[in-house]
């Protein structure tokens, strides 16, 4: 057996050898596996508890955390009623006299199917190539589960002391984790006193060192639909003198947006950037430079025999990354009561109805904004249309707490000892509920929020991929800053 190694001390070199070798024998293909269950979360999957893919993910999930042999684990599947279902672990304090909890969080629930997938993918189809795992569901959030326990284990290979470890792995993030803030409650006595949350549900952004998310955009949805007929009506007949049901909606969502800067109205849905956050975007733009909106799939097109490209709403590296973190933006994902283009006969149309994604800057309530949207888009509508939103709840966004001493020396030693550079620090605009949640129930912890969705990994949309050279790394880096952990 290996001599302990001292205290905070944990050979990376090592971690980073054992951290490949479980990637390599064994998570890759479990990851394979798993992008072939179209487990997606309820709000897109209504009939999840009959389908059973859900359960058969976190199934498998559970048996192979049980079978990585992780001294003094214990592991169950919690089930609330009418809920979906969570894994719980836990894994005992070694060699430590620190009485606090490290708490590793990640989620088995994926977002549809999507179009566009290029020749050869498919998000229920696998794919290995280049280093990189495609499919649905992978890099968002599937290897979470399998990292923390690599992570873990790498821990244990060398000896290394660390805290109490929990595991708390649900299936309805993509919805809103809706589902989970019962769970919590449930299981606090059992959570203990979270100090250090490792969250490998987030962004990077480069593959070139540590990212820690500092910031979470929330999220107010909603379908907001315009009613103008009861049927549909020959357009020669009717067009110029019954008002188009998607004109009014354009009137309508101009209340909300001004069109042509996408600059969002309502002032209560804007909050002031913290002087931290702009100083840390300041720093990553000039590490990222003109990458922040080079590295989306921008369309191309032939201009009089010239190659253009679209453009983003801003080039300059520092207003990119505060648009896309800190400002509010409106997203149609969704539309109904258009006929498919081959169908489309000279009908003018009963109503338009179009799914909307609010996101929201981290300090701005969700559900009041929610409310808000509500009476500016149904009051006076033109026309007397019937005009509804139906909302469908929010969550609120996130302002990572103040980093201590530990954690970010932690960091930057993990992110120097694994990739040559150091910790980086950026916002992301997408939104994960738990952390809202943890931060108010645990003040004090620190957040390890991080991830593999770097460039061009694509979650939620076509060829989404899983960069599996940086999880290696992840994984090694995590079980450093574990390694970190102040003893009592």
């Amino acid at each position: 057996m290996n001599a302990r190694v001292p205290a905070n001390v944990l050979d990376a070199s090592a971690a980073l050898t054992h951290a490949t070798r479980a990637w390599d024998d064994d998570i890759v293909r479990q990851l394979t596996d798993y992008i072939a269950i179209p487990a997606k979360s309820p709000s897109f999957d209504p009939d999840w508890a009959q389908h059973g893919y859900l359960d058969t993910v976190l199934r498998n999930a559970a048996a192979w955390v049980e079978a990585q042999k992780v001294p003094g684990l214990q592991l169950e599947i919690v089930r609330l009623e009418g809920r979906t279902p969570v894994l719980f672990f836990e894994i005992p304090a070694s060699g430590t006299t620190a009485k606090q909890t490290v708490l590793m969080y990640g989620h088995l629930d994926k977002q549809p199917e999507f179009n566009g997938w290029r020749s050869g993918l498919g998000p229920w189809t696998p794919k290995y190539e280049d280093g990189k795992l495609y499919g649905r569901g992978g890099a968002d959030d599937g290897y979470a589960v399998y990292a923390s326990i690599a992570a873990v284990q790498a821990l244990k290979a060398q000896n290394a002391p660390h805290p109490r470890i929990v595991g708390l792995i649900e299936t309805c993030e993509e919805s809103g984790s809706h589902d989970l803030l019962p769970y919590v409650d449930a299981l606090r006595a059992r959570l203990g006193d979270v100090a250090l949350v490792v969250c490998l549900d987030s962004g990077a952004g480069n593959y070139d060192q540590l990212w820690l998310t500092t910031s979470l955009r929330g999220m107010a949805s909603g379908v907001l639909k315009v009613e103008i007929l009861t049927e549909g009506v020959h357009s020669g007949d009717a067009s110029g003198l019954v008002p188009s049901s998607f004109r009014i909606m354009r009137q309508v969502l101009d209340r909300l947006e001004d069109s042509a800067t996408g600059r969002l109205l309502p002032a209560s849905f804007h909050c002031e950037v913290p002087a931290e956050r702009l100083a840390q975007a300041q720093a990553t733009a000039a590490i990222l430079g003109d990458e922040i909106y080079k590295r989306f799939p921008w369309a191309h097109y032939d201009c009089g025999g010239a190659v253009q490209t679209a453009l983003p709403t801003t080039t300059d590296p520092v207003q990119a990354l505060l648009n896309r973190t800190w400002m509010p933006t409106l997203s149609v994902t969704g539309a109904e009561g258009f006929p498919e283009l081959r169908n489309a006969g000279n009908v003018l149309r009963p109503y338009t109805a179009f799914k909307l994604s609010l996101r929201l800057p981290p300090l701005v309530d969700a559900s009041a904004a929610v409310q808000e949207l509500k009476a500016l888009l149904e009051d006076n509508a033109p026309y007397q249309a019937r005009v509804t939103f139906q909302g469908e709840g929010g969550a609120t966004g996130w302002n990572a707490p103040a980093t201590a001493p530990w954690f970010e020396n932690a960091l930057n030693a993990a992110s120097q000892a694994h990739f040559g550079a150091p910790c980086g620090y950026i916002g992301q605009g997408g939104t994960i509920p738990l952390m809202n949640m943890l931060s108010a129930g645990f003040p004090t912890a620190q957040m390890m929020v991080c991830g593999v969705l770097g460039p061009r990994s694509n979650a939620h949309g076509p060829n989404e991929f899983l960069h599996v050279p940086y999880a290696k790394k992840l994984t090694a880096a995590v079980a450093q800053v574990i390694a970190a952990f102040p003893a009592a």
